[in-house]
């Protein structure tokens, strides 16, 4: 009987020790509850011109409240051209179409995502100036 008194005590302790590590549910006010995730750039538009439009396809790239696009950057996400919120067509977690505007860098560089302080990797993006109409 005390062998089985001495388990069941040890299983209880053992419990309570588990339990006091397991996961607490979080309240939606609970500010470790806003997890923030790094936006991840997976499917950019064939190239374009200044004046059309470009489809970015990414993961968790938030809104044009809290998102900003960013053309003209180094590989490591610096320097670059903030597109503006006019330039913005359509704006979701998942993609994003916007034109690039007149005044856009030329040439080839990289693309970049940022929300909030999180940065996006960057992908190779060219900028080409407007094809004149005839």
């Amino acid at each position: 009987m005390r062998t089985f008194s001495l388990m069941i005590l040890s299983t209880l302790a053992l419990g309570v020790g588990l339990s006091s590590c397991a996961p607490r549910a979080q309240s939606a006010t609970d500010p470790a509850a806003a997890v923030q995730v790094s936006p991840a750039l997976i499917k950019l538009s064939a190239p374009a011109a200044r004046g059309q439009n470009v489809t970015v396809q990414g993961r968790y790239l938030g809104g044009p409240g809290n998102g900003r696009v960013i053309l003209g950057a180094d590989l490591n996400g610096d320097g670059g051209y903030t597109v503006p919120a006019a330039a913005i067509v359509s704006w979701t977690d998942s993609m994003i179409v916007f034109t690039v505007p007149s005044n856009a860098p030329v040439g080839g560089s990289f693309l970049l995502i940022q929300v909030g302080a999180l940065r996006s990797n960057a992908l190779p993006y060219s900028v080409s100036e407007a094809v004149p109409a005839n």
